[in-house]
Protein backbone atom coordinates (compact mmCIF):
# COMPACT_ATOMS: atom_id res chain seq x y z
CA UNK A 1 0.00 0.00 0.00
CA UNK A 2 1.41 3.38 -0.94
CA UNK A 3 0.92 6.40 1.23
CA UNK A 4 -0.44 9.47 -0.52
CA UNK A 5 1.01 12.75 0.65
CA UNK A 6 0.19 16.21 -0.47
CA UNK A 7 2.99 18.61 -1.33
CA UNK A 8 3.98 20.93 1.51
CA UNK A 9 5.18 24.19 0.08
CA UNK A 10 4.10 26.25 3.07
CA UNK A 11 6.39 29.25 3.33
CA UNK A 12 8.07 28.65 -0.04
CA UNK A 13 8.05 31.59 -2.43
CA UNK A 14 9.43 31.96 -5.95
CA UNK A 15 11.25 35.13 -6.97
CA UNK A 16 13.54 36.26 -9.79
CA UNK A 17 17.20 35.60 -9.08
CA UNK A 18 19.97 38.19 -9.19
CA UNK A 19 23.77 38.24 -9.21
CA UNK A 20 23.65 38.29 -5.39
CA UNK A 21 22.25 34.74 -5.52
CA UNK A 22 25.37 33.25 -7.15
CA UNK A 23 26.82 31.89 -3.90
CA UNK A 24 23.67 30.23 -2.59
CA UNK A 25 22.77 28.82 -6.02
CA UNK A 26 26.29 27.45 -6.54
CA UNK A 27 26.32 25.78 -3.12
CA UNK A 28 22.90 24.21 -3.68
CA UNK A 29 23.90 23.15 -7.21
CA UNK A 30 27.04 21.37 -5.95
CA UNK A 31 25.14 19.72 -3.08
CA UNK A 32 22.41 18.55 -5.44
CA UNK A 33 24.91 17.12 -7.95
CA UNK A 34 26.76 15.22 -5.21
CA UNK A 35 23.55 13.74 -3.86
CA UNK A 36 21.71 13.07 -7.12
CA UNK A 37 24.58 11.96 -9.33
CA UNK A 38 26.47 9.74 -6.86
CA UNK A 39 26.84 6.40 -8.59
CA UNK A 40 25.89 7.87 -11.98
CA UNK A 41 28.60 10.45 -12.68
CA UNK A 42 32.30 9.73 -12.17
CA UNK A 43 33.39 10.45 -8.60
CA UNK A 44 36.09 12.90 -9.69
CA UNK A 45 33.44 15.14 -11.29
CA UNK A 46 31.72 15.42 -7.90
CA UNK A 47 34.89 15.99 -5.90
CA UNK A 48 36.50 18.83 -4.01
CA UNK A 49 36.63 21.27 -6.92
CA UNK A 50 32.90 21.05 -7.70
CA UNK A 51 31.77 23.82 -5.35
CA UNK A 52 34.37 26.28 -6.65
CA UNK A 53 33.59 25.39 -10.26
CA UNK A 54 29.86 25.88 -9.69
CA UNK A 55 30.55 29.23 -7.95
CA UNK A 56 32.60 30.44 -10.91
CA UNK A 57 29.90 29.27 -13.33
CA UNK A 58 27.06 31.04 -11.50
CA UNK A 59 29.00 34.25 -10.97
CA UNK A 60 29.63 34.37 -14.72
CA UNK A 61 26.08 33.42 -15.70
CA UNK A 62 24.55 36.05 -13.44
CA UNK A 63 26.83 38.96 -14.38
CA UNK A 64 27.38 38.60 -18.14
CA UNK A 65 25.53 40.93 -20.49
CA UNK A 66 23.45 38.84 -22.87
CA UNK A 67 22.37 41.85 -24.92
CA UNK A 68 18.75 41.70 -25.99
CA UNK A 69 16.28 40.90 -23.19
CA UNK A 70 14.90 38.08 -25.37
CA UNK A 71 18.36 36.42 -25.19
CA UNK A 72 18.81 36.85 -21.44
CA UNK A 73 18.44 33.73 -19.30
CA UNK A 74 16.16 33.82 -16.26
CA UNK A 75 16.96 32.49 -12.80
CA UNK A 76 14.03 31.60 -10.56
CA UNK A 77 14.74 31.15 -6.85
CA UNK A 78 12.61 29.13 -4.43
CA UNK A 79 13.05 30.50 -0.92
CA UNK A 80 11.86 29.51 2.52
CA UNK A 81 12.66 31.62 5.59
CA UNK A 82 15.31 33.50 3.60
CA UNK A 83 17.09 30.29 2.51
CA UNK A 84 17.47 29.21 -1.13
CA UNK A 85 15.74 25.83 -1.26
CA UNK A 86 15.61 25.44 -5.04
CA UNK A 87 16.20 27.13 -8.35
CA UNK A 88 15.46 26.89 -12.05
CA UNK A 89 17.48 28.45 -14.86
CA UNK A 90 15.90 29.13 -18.27
CA UNK A 91 18.08 29.79 -21.32
CA UNK A 92 16.55 31.04 -24.62
CA UNK A 93 17.96 29.13 -27.60
CA UNK A 94 18.60 30.30 -31.18
CA UNK A 95 16.00 27.81 -32.47
CA UNK A 96 13.25 29.61 -30.52
CA UNK A 97 12.95 26.99 -27.79
CA UNK A 98 13.90 27.66 -24.15
CA UNK A 99 16.20 25.25 -22.31
CA UNK A 100 15.45 24.51 -18.67
CA UNK A 101 19.15 24.17 -18.02
CA UNK A 102 18.83 23.52 -14.30
CA UNK A 103 16.10 22.66 -11.85
CA UNK A 104 17.39 21.70 -8.43
CA UNK A 105 15.78 21.40 -5.02
CA UNK A 106 17.89 21.21 -1.86
CA UNK A 107 18.53 17.58 -0.90
CA UNK A 108 16.29 16.69 2.02
CA UNK A 109 13.52 18.95 0.67
CA UNK A 110 12.72 17.00 -2.49
CA UNK A 111 9.29 15.46 -2.84
CA UNK A 112 7.55 18.29 -0.96
CA UNK A 113 6.29 20.28 -3.96
CA UNK A 114 9.07 22.84 -4.46
CA UNK A 115 10.13 21.30 -7.78
CA UNK A 116 6.54 21.48 -9.01
CA UNK A 117 6.35 25.13 -7.95
CA UNK A 118 9.54 25.84 -9.91
CA UNK A 119 8.21 24.04 -13.00
CA UNK A 120 4.98 26.04 -12.83
CA UNK A 121 6.92 29.28 -12.40
CA UNK A 122 9.21 28.38 -15.33
CA UNK A 123 6.25 27.68 -17.60
CA UNK A 124 4.50 30.89 -16.50
CA UNK A 125 7.71 32.86 -17.17
CA UNK A 126 7.87 31.30 -20.62
CA UNK A 127 4.27 32.24 -21.41
CA UNK A 128 4.99 35.87 -20.42
CA UNK A 129 8.49 36.36 -21.87
CA UNK A 130 8.62 33.83 -24.74
CA UNK A 131 5.05 33.26 -25.93
CA UNK A 132 4.80 30.26 -28.21
CA UNK A 133 8.20 28.86 -27.17
CA UNK A 134 8.62 25.19 -26.32
CA UNK A 135 10.30 24.46 -22.99
CA UNK A 136 12.72 21.55 -23.01
CA UNK A 137 15.39 19.99 -20.84
CA UNK A 138 17.95 17.23 -20.84
CA UNK A 139 18.06 14.72 -17.98
CA UNK A 140 20.39 11.79 -17.38
CA UNK A 141 18.61 8.53 -18.20
CA UNK A 142 19.83 6.99 -14.95
CA UNK A 143 18.46 9.87 -12.87
CA UNK A 144 15.23 7.91 -12.55
CA UNK A 145 13.74 10.14 -9.84
CA UNK A 146 14.07 13.22 -12.07
CA UNK A 147 12.76 11.32 -15.11
CA UNK A 148 9.66 10.31 -13.13
CA UNK A 149 9.22 13.90 -11.87
CA UNK A 150 9.37 15.40 -15.38
CA UNK A 151 6.90 12.82 -16.65
CA UNK A 152 4.51 13.65 -13.77
CA UNK A 153 4.90 17.31 -14.78
CA UNK A 154 3.60 16.50 -18.26
CA UNK A 155 6.94 16.35 -20.07
CA UNK A 156 7.04 14.34 -23.29
CA UNK A 157 10.22 12.49 -24.17
CA UNK A 158 11.29 13.99 -27.48
CA UNK A 159 14.82 12.64 -27.92
CA UNK A 160 17.47 10.27 -26.61
CA UNK A 161 21.08 11.38 -26.83
CA UNK A 162 24.38 11.42 -25.01
CA UNK A 163 25.64 14.19 -22.76
CA UNK A 164 29.23 14.93 -21.86
CA UNK A 165 30.05 15.59 -18.20
CA UNK A 166 33.16 17.17 -16.68
CA UNK A 167 36.20 15.04 -17.41
CA UNK A 168 34.70 13.82 -20.69
CA UNK A 169 32.36 11.17 -19.28
CA UNK A 170 29.65 10.42 -21.84
CA UNK A 171 26.27 9.46 -20.38
CA UNK A 172 22.90 8.63 -21.95
CA UNK A 173 20.22 11.24 -21.46
CA UNK A 174 16.69 12.02 -22.46
CA UNK A 175 15.20 15.24 -23.74
CA UNK A 176 11.76 16.20 -22.43
CA UNK A 177 9.60 18.96 -23.89
CA UNK A 178 6.51 20.92 -22.92
CA UNK A 179 4.50 22.72 -25.59
CA UNK A 180 3.83 26.42 -25.27
CA UNK A 181 0.89 27.35 -23.10
CA UNK A 182 -1.14 30.44 -22.48
CA UNK A 183 -0.08 32.74 -19.59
Amino acid sequence: MTRETSPDTTGVTIRPGTAEDAGSVAALHAESWRTTYAGIVATHALGDGLAAERRELWELRLTVDYGEPANTPALLIAESAGETVGFAYLVPQPDGRVLLDNLHVRPGRTGAGTGGMLMAAARAHLARRHPGAVLYLEVLRDNTRAVAFYERQGGVRTAEQEGVFPGGQVLPEYEYSWPAREG
